[in-house]
């Protein structure tokens, strides 16, 4: 795994998945033709929230989110993955920190089993149960939950690196005087 965080830590890997991530997240999800807000953008839902959604998206709008869940949603958090990742290991602040980069990968193995919870609701539907609703929610909310984590991770190690490397561009040029 970690000849993979190397790879996805390399720039071209980087920038690429970044603009992928870019791309999906603010152009492609957000213009899906279902009707409604996606159930897996929500931070949680109730079993009532579910069911109206569920509802409002109609027969057809449930299709358009299934194949997006099945397609789309399986190949974004392949891509989040690889850039959060990437980042992490790329800008680790010792190499005993390399480790932090499983974290994406944990929350996008997470993602995917949402998404297949998502996914048998709307196939499911109008037959859902309460308690299937609860665990979806609640994988949800725990995928939104280490979303901030991974997040915050990849800021903090950016701005470590960027400290670092500031302050030894300075001493550096401190020495030269």
């Amino acid at each position: 795994m970690r000849r993979y965080f190397e790879f996805a830590g390399r720039t071209s890997a980087l920038l690429s998945s970044l603009l992928l991530v870019v791309l999906i997240l603010f152009f492609v999800f957000p213009n899906l033709p279902i009707g409604g807000e996606l159930l897996d953008a929500k931070s949680s839902y109730t079993f009532e929230d579910a069911v109206t959604s569920l509802e409002a998206y109609g027969a057809e709008g449930r299709t358009t989110y299934l194949w997006t869940s099945l397609l789309l949603d399986t190949l974004f958090p392949i891509v989040y993955v690889s850039f959060f990742a990437g980042l992490i290991y790329r800008f680790r602040f010792s190499d005993g920190t390399w480790w932090l980069a499983y974290i994406p990968v944990f929350a996008g193995v997470w993602d995917l089993i949402e998404n297949i919870q998502i996914s048998s609701m709307l196939v499911m539907y109008p037959n859902i149960t309460e308690t299937q609703v609860a665990w979806a929610s609640g994988f949800t909310q725990v995928k939104h939950w280490l979303g901030t984590v991974y997040l915050a991770i990849a800021l903090a190690v950016f701005l470590v690196t960027l400290t670092k490397t500031t302050f030894v561009r300075i001493r550096s040029r401190d020495q030269k005087l």
